[in-house]
């Protein structure tokens, strides 16, 4: 006698209940108010297009120095706007600030098994194209975007040392030493990057085969073991450009003066 095999319908994903124990919201809330933060203040001084440079110092924000005497309404338009783009394109399309974005203000999901909020798993249970559409496929700009903030990073350590000079004299001062690290945090940050990585290491089936070959592994080697960081790298260089920026700002608007050392 023949048994028909009875159709069956494969039951619908579920989301993963939490059962983590451990304090699995404080990243992404510490990453939330921190980027949150950074958002704001980045947006306040874009348009305020005053108090960026004091003497040698000259806020992240709007290096480099471009004139313009463009308005829109009788509004100057800032120098910043046509700056902050660049680095930005960068940042946000770097695969770590995708995962934190995604786990801080969109709660997909908020932390490794984490249940999503329902409404949310619904709606992305049904319509999940990853980052192949728009307007997620923007992503995917980030190996293009490293170029401009590696062309960045040459005119931030411009910057940098300049900041170790006053009237046409070597000297040192607080804002020496926080423009040092900060340009320090955001070449750790950039030249960690997958990018870079692949760049300088990837397309090759034999690393052996020639001596270029072989200098290209031991650079990629030295990336990879920078790129296991790139997370405490990005954070870093977003709160030393902060630093910075507000730390301008004070001098400019004379909260406070800068010690100098010698």
């Amino acid at each position: 006698m023949a048994i028909q095999a009875q159709k069956t319908t494969p039951d619908k994903p579920q989301p993963q209940r939490a059962t983590r124990k451990d304090n699995w919201w404080l990243s992404p809330l510490v990453f939330a108010l921190v980027f949150g933060f950074f958002a704001v203040w980045a947006t306040f001084r874009a348009f305020q297009n005053n108090y960026y440079e004091v003497g040698n110092y000259l806020s992240p924000f709007y290096a480099p120095t471009i004139q313009l005497s463009w308005k829109i309404m009788g509004f100057n338009i800032s120098p910043a706007l046509l700056i902050l783009p660049f680095p930005l394109s960068f940042r946000m399309t770097c695969y770590y600030y995708r995962k934190a974005l995604y786990r801080s203000f969109a709660a997909d999901p908020v932390a490794c098994a984490v249940k999503e909020p329902e409404p949310l798993y619904k709606l992305r249970w049904k319509k999940y194209t990853g980052e192949r559409v728009f307007p997620f496929v923007a992503m995917n700009f980030h190996r293009y975007a490293f170029y401009a903030a590696a062309l960045f990073m040459i005119m931030l350590w411009i910057d940098a040392i300049k900041a170790f000079f006053f009237e046409g004299r070597l000297g040192m001062g607080i804002g020496s030493l926080i423009f040092l690290v900060n340009v320090l945090l955001l070449t750790l940050y950039t030249f960690s990057c997958h990018s870079w990585r692949h760049l300088i290491g990837g397309g090759q089936d034999c690393y052996s085969c020639s001596a270029m070959n072989k200098t290209r592994y031991g650079l990629w080697a030295k990336v990879s073991f920078l790129n296991e960081r790139h997370g405490n790298w990005a954070m870093a260089s977003l709160i030393s450009v902060l630093v910075t920026d507000i730390y301008v700002y004070l001098l400019a608007t004379k909260v406070i003066t800068d010690i100098r050392f010698f």
